[in-house]
């Protein structure tokens, strides 16, 4: 055994005994809480879980030290998030913060900008939305409406975003704002850190098909942030925007494939020993197509963020909302019934119709990669 392998080992065995020995007491309640449509599950608890995850340095695992991280390989990264989804530990719940915007820092942000946010996203003592999507702009993001204007040391924001999870929750939120008169599309944009908890502010939960609301709409009437709270150049933002939508489809979903495949063996012990013929095939095929999704993550791990994400996307999303319809095909004419309430494959399955939209939907991924991986012509566009 080649010594790196050696210390894989080691570590997969250090961090599954720690989850071992710390999912007790309050926190083994949380096994299985939380994730997509499942957010509003046991909140306050998950969150003091994840600053006891804090406090014994289990986050931003891949930032240097300095800023609260442990700068780990990304192989032993990879085996962090696996063991993590094999306890069962339950879904995070500052992953905008840590794997979206902290990296987004860690790359394009100042100094000041580093030493500021990325330790108070390292204890989980600031949370973070994100605001792109807007109504008239949801998967065409180049179209955001929202404008940011300088009064002396203070931009002023003023627009609307929708979609915006844990807005509710949030203590600041990264918001793609047009900044300069008169821009169209990509031009103009920039990447402003923006405080939620101010006059400015205003929050409307979205009721989902599940009854929960995890997406928000948002309302900025005259918001301010620091003139130094921009990412990046002022009117760069559409790079940098781009640039912190790869990092989302990074190691995590590795761990995210493990939850899946948890699924997939719930539903084909759902359906027996000997279940229909076409229900086989369906399950048959749905394992084949969870080790496509595995091999392309390992394929494409530690690449630099680009279009090769696109892909990844389309894998999961699709896969996922067909597993939920597999999942009401299984359980027969009692999945229509919701009593008293939705159970978890109920919830699966309508959340899952939402996989091929939220994130970028599928029309814009296959676009993406027919003009920058394959090189067709782009697409005709009003």
């Amino acid at each position: 055994m080649t010594r790196a392998r050696e210390v894989s080992v080691d570590f997969r065995a250090e961090v599954r005994e720690w989850l071992s020995a710390n999912l007790v007491g309050e926190f083994a309640e949380l096994r299985g809480l939380g994730g997509p449509g499942r957010e509003h599950e046991a909140f306050d608890l998950r969150l003091r879980w994840d600053r006891h995850l804090a406090k014994h340095r289990w986050t931003c695992l891949s930032w240097p030290a300095e800023y609260g991280g442990r700068a780990l390989p990304l192989e032993q990264q990879v085996v962090f998030h696996e063991e993590y989804a094999l306890a069962a530990a339950p879904a995070r719940v500052n992953h905008l913060g840590e794997e979206l915007l902290g990296p987004t820092i860690l790359k394009f942000g100042t100094p000041e900008q580093r030493q500021r946010f990325l330790p108070k996203i390292a204890a989980v003592d600031e949370l973070w939305c994100q605001g792109y999507s807007e109504p008239g702009a949801g998967s065409d993001l180049a179209s955001v409406s929202t404008k940011a204007v300088l009064d002396g040391d203070e931009w002023v924001i003023t627009g609307q975003k929708v979609w915006t999870s844990f807005a509710h929750l949030a203590d600041w939120c990264f918001v793609v704002a047009r900044t300069e008169p008169g821009s169209a599309r990509h031009a103009g944009l920039s990447y402003l850190l923006v405080p939620m908890r101010q006059e400015g502010v205003r929050v409307r939960p979205i009721r989902q098909l599940t009854g929960t609301s995890e997406f928000n709409e948002v309302f900025f009437d005259g918001a301010r942030t620091a003139r130094e709270n921009v990412v990046g150049a002022v009117g760069d933002g559409w790079r940098i925007a781009m640039a912190t939508l790869g990092f989302e489809r990074g190691v995590a979903t590795l761990g995210q494939q493990v939850g899946f495949r948890r699924q997939l063996d719930g539903i084909a012990a759902l359906a027996g020993d000997d279940p229909d013929p076409v229900l086989r095939e369906r399950l048959t095929r749905a394992r084949i197509e969870l080790h496509v999704m595995r091999s392309h993550a390992l394929r494409t791990l530690g690449a630099p963020p680009g279009p090769d994400s696109s892909v990844a996307k389309l894998l999961w999303a699709g896969w996922h909302r067909r597993l939920g319809e597999l999942a009401m095909d299984v359980i027969g004419a009692s999945s229509m019934v919701a009593s008293p309430e939705l159970d978890g494959w109920q919830r699966m399955f309508l959340f899952s119709r939402a996989d091929t939209i939220y994130g970028g939907s599928d029309e814009v991924q296959r676009n993406i990669v027919a003009e920058r991986i394959l090189g067709l012509p782009r697409e005709a566009r009003a």
